[in-house]
């Protein structure tokens, strides 16, 4: 994968949270993908898993607002900051996370895994971030 190609990936990610596109999501992973959202909890698993997931996680979501910083890419594995503000129920917050994907020779990602946090409001990034 070059960062080309990675970035094409995270900003069609980015099209498909921000317009809460759970098909659009699912397209983005391989048949048999894993997406790790909780490092200790079972993974969803396949694009039905990913579709079940996205349907479920942004139905109270709006104003959703995704950033993403420049991914490292070696190989097949990549890895990227993002950076999220939206409403949730209608409460104001922002999420902080980074990706470690893996992806296949399609440019569809096998494996995701997620690190995040939460707070309260619609905050901005920190100097330096996502570079």
């Amino acid at each position: 994968m070059t960062t080309e190609q990675v970035q094409r990936w995270l900003d069609d990610y980015r099209k498909a949270w921000e317009t809460r596109d759970a098909d659009a999501a699912a397209a983005l992973f391989t048949e048999d993908a894993t997406y790790r959202e909780q490092p200790y909890e079972e993974p969803y698993r396949g694009r039905e898993g990913v579709h079940r997931y996205w349907s479920s996680v942004t139905a109270t979501q709006s104003d959703i607002r995704f950033r993403v910083g420049k991914a490292v890419v070696t190989g097949t594995h990549a890895a990227a900051e993002w950076w999220v503000t939206l409403r949730n129920e209608g409460a104001e917050v922002t999420l902080a996370g980074e990706f470690f994907l893996e992806f296949d020779d399609a440019g569809l990602v096998r494996h995701l895994r997620e690190y995040w946090h939460f707070a309260p409001g619609l905050l901005e990034p920190p100097t330096g971030w996502g570079l």
